[in-house]
């Protein structure tokens, strides 16, 4: 692999890897959702991280942004073609992780025991 596919590869991974874009990800996997409604699926999630994480994969061409025509207009999101594409390996990380986290916790515990 060339260093150029290195670095395109990093970028992505870094992007669709971040662990808030897989929960925005996985919660548009059904289909359009308001920004309301995303921040409050997604726990802990702060208005400005949920913003810049939607502004990322709207310029990465993965999630489309629509704005209505409402009193106060209200913007819900979508996942592209190319985003909906990401929705079986996200949503198997997901998954893989919601599983294996209290085995990761206790390696971690036992990590931090076994370090001075």
């Amino acid at each position: 692999m060339s260093y150029e596919d290195c670095v395109a590869m990093r970028e992505i991974l870094s992007l669709i890897g971040d662990k808030w874009s897989v929960m925005v990800i996985v919660n548009l996997s059904e289909g359009p959702v308001r920004f309301s409604e995303l921040k409050r699926a997604i726990e802990g999630i702060s208005q400005r991280v949920l913003t810049h994480t939607l502004r990322g994969l709207e310029r990465d061409g993965l999630v489309k942004r629509t704005v209505h025509p409402t009193k106060p207009p209200s913007v819900d999101y979508v996942l592209t073609a190319l985003g909906r594409t990401l929705i079986e390996p996200v949503s198997a990380l997901a998954i893989w992780a919601h599983q294996n986290r209290p085995e990761i916790e206790r390696a971690r515990e036992s990590f931090e025991r076994a370090t001075p």
